[in-house]
């Protein structure tokens, strides 16, 4: 796209978003039109996409469940901890909720004595 000027890239944009369905630009407009690129470079596959540690889902939920006493999860418990991590690496907006409500519920435990129910 460097060879193109920002009013033609601008244009670009404006006809690819013309062309969309209605779904989809209510998708881009909830999220922002200015900052929506749509001539970014698609996003790793799933399974090398990293975290800000520089950690795959995969080496994250190995090192989860390795701390996690054996006795503690089940196959639903570790099913969950892989959606969350998933959810963590692809920055879902409903994932990153969930983490914020659990950050929330741990601290409000602990200001209220309640550390022997974590």
């Amino acid at each position: 796209m460097e060879n193109f000027t920002k009013e033609e890239i601008e244009q670009k944009k404006k006809t690819i978003f013309d062309a969309m369905g209605k779904r989809g630009q209510k998708q881009i407009l909830k999220r922002g039109y200015e900052a929506w690129n749509p001539f970014a470079e698609p996003k790793d596959p799933i399974d090398i996409r990293k975290d800000k540690t520089k950690r795959t889902s995969q080496v994250l939920i190995r090192e989860f469940l390795q701390q996690t006493s054996h006795d503690d999860f089940s196959n639903e418990f570790a099913q969950g901890a892989l959606d969350l991590c998933f959810g963590i690496i692809n920055e879902d907006e409903k994932t990153r909720g969930m983490f914020e409500f659990s950050i929330w519920y741990k601290a409000l435990l602990i200001k209220e004595g309640h550390e022997e129910d974590l």
